[in-house]
C-alpha cells in the first residue's frame, strides 16, 4: 500500500470539494477555485469531511497513480487555502527587474530588455530591485513561471550572477590563473 496514497486529506473550513462525473475534482477555497480531471482508475471519496484515494488492485500503473492522485488533490486544497510562492533573487551588476502593470521588465545584461507578462491566476511582486516573488493557488504554474523567469539567465558558477532561487546554493569555481 502506498504511504502517500493511503493518507487521508482533510478538509479545512471554507472550503468545498466536489468530485464530478470522471474524476473531475473541483475545489473551491477562499483564494479561488481550482479544477482538474484525475485518472478515472481511481476511487475518490468524500467521508465525513476527508477525502480518501483508493486503488482497484495492485497493478504497477495503479500503484503508481495512487500516491500522486492523492498529493494532487492535496495541493489543490492547499493551494486554495493558503496558496504558493516562489521567491527567486537577481545577483549581478545592474541586473535588475520592474514591474509595468502585469509586465515584468528584467534587466540581465543583454543588449535588449526581457519582458515577461503574467500568466492567468499568477502574480508576481517585487521586493526592492533584486527579489521577485510569483504567488499563485496552483502549485504546477508558480513553479513553471519561477522555472521559465529563472532561464533567461540561470546563476553561473564564476562570479555567481544571475536569477536563483532564495534557497538555492551555487556551487563557486575557481577561474583561470595567468602564468608566470
Amino acid at each position: 500500500m502506498s504511504r502517500i496514497g493511503r493518507l487521508p486529506i482533510t478538509i479545512p473550513a471554507g472550503v468545498d470539494v466536489k468530485i464530478g462525473e470522471g474524476n473531475l475534482v473541483t475545489v473551491k477555497g477562499p483564494k479561488g477555485t481550482l479544477e482538474r480531471k484525475l485518472s478515472a482508475d481511481m476511487n475518490i471519496a468524500i467521508e465525513n469531511g476527508q477525502i480518501t484515494v483508493s486503488r482497484p488492485n495492485d497493478l504497477k500503473k495503479f500503484r503508481a497513480l495512487h500516491g500522486l492522485t492523492r498529493t494532487l488533490i492535496f495541493n489543490m486544497v492547499e493551494g486554495v487555502t493558503n496558496g504558493y510562492e516562489k521567491i527567486l533573487e537577481i545577483n549581478g551588476v545592474s541586473y535588475r527587474a520592474a514591474k509595468q502593470g502585469k509586465k515584468l521588465v528584467l534587466t540581465l545584461g543583454y543588449s535588449h530588455l526581457v519582458e515577461m507578462f503574467d500568466p492567468d491566476g499568477i502574480e508576481t511582486v517585487l521586493e526592492g530591485q533584486n527579489k521577485i516573488i510569483v504567488k499563485g493557488i496552483d502549485k504546477e504554474k508558480v513553479g513553471q513561471f519561477a522555472a521559465e523567469i529563472r532561464t533567461k539567465r540561470p546563476p553561473e558558477p564564476y562570479k555567481g550572477k544571475g536569477i536563483k532561487y532564495n534557497y538555492e546554493h551555487i556551487r563557486r569555481k575557481v577561474g583561470k590563473t595567468g602564468k608566470k
